[in-house]
């Protein structure tokens, strides 16, 4: 059996991956938590079973003691990942991080080295990898089943009420407070690409702004909050009292407070971020965002993100020298059209939890490896450390104006990092 101690005992920690130790208490066990609201510890530690004297308020009191676990799980935001999986990993831990990794370059790669020097091993949470939907096409690329890829459309439709939920009221509105846009919500996209056409990126360009959620584009009649009797809260789809004023203990209900009750909601909406206009926030993010990617072996992507969206959902199209895949992730579907007339549809299996089961085959995956070390994963930190760099370096194109050589880019971060001491 593995044991584990959580650091962040907030939606994704408790919700996406410690499930797993309920339903499989044989191979999967939490020793301590780690978390500063008391509700989230508290909860978490009773679920559980987790002694009094092993809840935490801070990572570094949970860390300060002697190794207890073999493996730390951390669900930190995004600023506060690097210091307690640099710890936890010095300290024999293997690791299990979310991502992003860092919302910086040289911290990221950092970070990826430093485990590879303690031959320690960190999972990176693309937990998109480890749904049976994404399996199932690399597998059809493997075969060769469309021939060569030659170019990728990849759309991210991040959908209207996620924009506004997460990017322009949530924790990942801010860049200063979390990290671009494009690494919180699409290092998941452009890791997959990377996966799927299994080549080395060459040359990335990129361009993007925050155009629509800005106080130019608020409503008349509109006002701060939208409990301040705001003229057009009724008609408005961002509405807080729509989306926030019940009690639903689902996402993204879930997220606003926390238990799913009425006064809470209310104190909710009328305080805290998510009852602010969705026109009046301090988010910077961008709303949409367009990335080209060419490989060395001459496959060319391209990447669209956009707030602007009805539903919330992923879907691409793989062109090969033999045919094409279709893919609509949410609807599960996968569809080969051959340019010889042959079609197929695939419908692949799927697994319990969030992410199309991806977390669920994620959890399950880590637990595999630090059980059997002699396997071997698909989300290593030294590969995700570098599908971040690419995400890194697209942001740099998109705010230079300019095409970003991914060598010579790798190159300079690399000396970035050494130079602050962190590899």
């Amino acid at each position: 059996m593995i044991s584990a101690i959580l650091i962040g005992a907030g939606v994704r920690g408790t919700r996406a991956y410690a499930p797993y130790a309920l339903k499989h208490p044989h191979e999967l066990q939490f020793l301590a938590v780690a978390e500063i609201d008391t509700y989230r510890r508290e909860r978490f530690a009773k679920q559980h079973g987790i002694a009094v004297n092993e809840q935490y308020t801070t990572w570094k009191s949970l860390l300060a003691g002697p190794k207890r676990a073999d493996l730390a799980l951390i669900c930190t935001q995004d600023n506060d990942h690097v210091e307690p999986a640099l710890q936890a990993l010095r300290q024999g831990y293997h690791v299990m991080l979310e991502k992003p990794m860092s919302p910086k370059p040289e911290e990221t790669l950092a970070l990826a080295e430093e485990a590879e020097r303690l031959g320690k091993s960190l999972f990176v949470c693309h937990v998109l990898r480890y749904t049976p939907y994404f399996q199932t096409v690399k597998k059809l690329l493997s075969e060769g089943r469309i021939g060569t890829v030659m170019s990728i459309q990849w759309n991210e439709n991040v959908g209207y009420w996620h924009q506004a939920h997460s990017y322009v009221r949530g924790n990942w509105r801010n860049e200063a407070q979390s990290s671009p846009m494009l690494l919180a919500k699409c290092c998941h996209d452009l890791d997959l690409i990377q996966w799927l056409v299994g080549d080395n990126c060459q040359l990335i360009s990129s361009f993007g702004n925050l155009s629509y959620f800005n106080q130019e584009h608020a409503p008349e009649g509109s006002t701060e909050r939208c409990t301040d009797g705001c003229a057009v809260e009724a008609d408005c789809p961002y509405s807080a009292l729509k989306w926030y004023y019940n009690e639903k203990d689902t996402w993204p209900h879930n997220a606003v407070s926390p238990e799913p009750k009425l006064d809470q909601r209310w104190k909710a909406i009328t305080e805290g971020p998510y009852g602010k206009c969705v026109y009046r926030c301090d988010n910077d993010v961008v709303d949409h965002q367009v990335v080209n990617l060419q490989f060395q072996g001459g496959a060319t992507v391209s990447f669209t993100m956009s707030a602007f969206t009805n539903e919330s959902s992923r879907t691409f199209k793989i062109m090969g020298t033999l045919g094409e895949i279709r893919g609509h992730l949410e609807k599960n579907e996968i569809e080969i059209r051959m340019y010889s007339g042959q079609n197929e549809q695939i419908v692949p299996p799927k697994l319990d939890g969030g992410h199309s089961g991806g977390d669920y085959g994620m959890i399950r995956d880590v637990v595999r490896l630090i059980s059997n070390p002699s396997t071997s994963g698909i989300s290593h930190g030294i590969v995700s450390a570098y599908s971040h760099m690419v995400v890194f370096a697209a942001e740099q194109s998109r705010i230079t104006g300019k095409t970003v050589v991914f060598e010579d880019y790798l190159l300079d971060i690399r000396e970035r990092a050494r130079q602050i001491h962190l590899i």
